[in-house]
């Protein structure tokens, strides 16, 4: 990990970083070494695993990715790792044999996360926001995947293709559990912008999301802060905030405490 960031620099994938060294609202900050955000994974060297294994102790992995993005990319090989449990929660509502619909085929539109949405969606994610949807469509898991990062026996990352929506709606929720400031938790979901032409040429190196990126401009991928601050809007409105929500699908306080003691200095 370079010392005077929180990116982790590896061969294999290109958006790391550790959720350490954030701000909270009483005056601390997170702690470095408990949960990491990443994008995909499976391109990991031998010395990648060594690092996150051997040394940062990586011991859960929560896999946001679609079951046809496993499919057909690949689980890694941190799933040859003994130490390391794969926790695979999509935040696709996976209803056919291969897809996140009826489909019983696999559709690449279908699939990833920035693709448009069948027709009845567009009224409610238009005004809620794309980031909504990963939670009324899977609550589920979210739930498991927030329960997952709080595990104390090693450090965790959480990952999806890009490491920027799907993982940056989940630790998001998982700071404002920790009780990181709004800024701090914009600024991390944007901090992704520093490393997206590296992000962007690892995925257009793959025909799962190739042709999807070649038919937008590389800038509409852009993490931009008022997409974080717009999904935590409605949920401020909506329910009172990130923690009611939460609260309404059977997180409980005890989650609270066991969360926040892993990432609370």
């Amino acid at each position: 990990m370079n010392d005077f960031t929180r990116w982790i620099d590896l061969e294999g994938a290109v958006n790391v970083r550790d959720l350490g060294g954030l701000a909270t609202v009483d005056g601390g900050t997170t702690r470095f070494g408990r949960v990491f955000r990443s994008d995909n994974l499976q391109g990991l060297t031998a010395r990648d695993v060594e690092l996150l294994v051997g040394e940062l102790k990586l011991r859960h992995v929560i896999d946001l990715r679609s079951g046809p993005e496993v499919s057909l990319e690949g689980p890694g090989p941190l799933t040859a790792v003994p130490e390391v449990s794969i926790h695979h929660l999509t935040l696709f509502a996976e209803g056919g044999k291969h897809t996140d619909v009826e489909a019983d085929t696999i559709e690449g539109d279908k699939v990833l996360p920035w693709q448009e949405r069948v027709e009845e969606d567009l009224a409610e994610l238009r005004v809620t926001g794309f980031y909504y949807g990963y939670l009324r469509d899977r609550p589920d898991s979210v739930m498991a995947a927030l329960r997952a990062m709080a595990h104390d026996d090693g450090a965790a990352i959480v990952h999806c293709a890009a490491g920027k929506d799907r993982t940056g709606v989940v630790t998001a929720l998982a700071l404002e559990v920790a009780g990181v400031t709004r800024e701090a938790i914009v600024a991390d979901y944007a901090a992704t912008a520093e490393r997206l032409e590296g992000i962007l040429a690892r995925l257009r190196a793959s025909s799962t999301y190739r042709d999807d990126l070649d038919s937008r401009p590389a800038d509409d991928h852009r993490p931009r802060p008022e997409y974080m601050e717009q999904f935590l809007h409605v949920l401020d409105e909506r329910f009172g905030g990130p923690l009611p929500w939460l609260a309404s699908h059977g997180w409980t306080e005890s989650d609270s405490q066991i969360l926040r003691s892993r990432l609370r200095d």
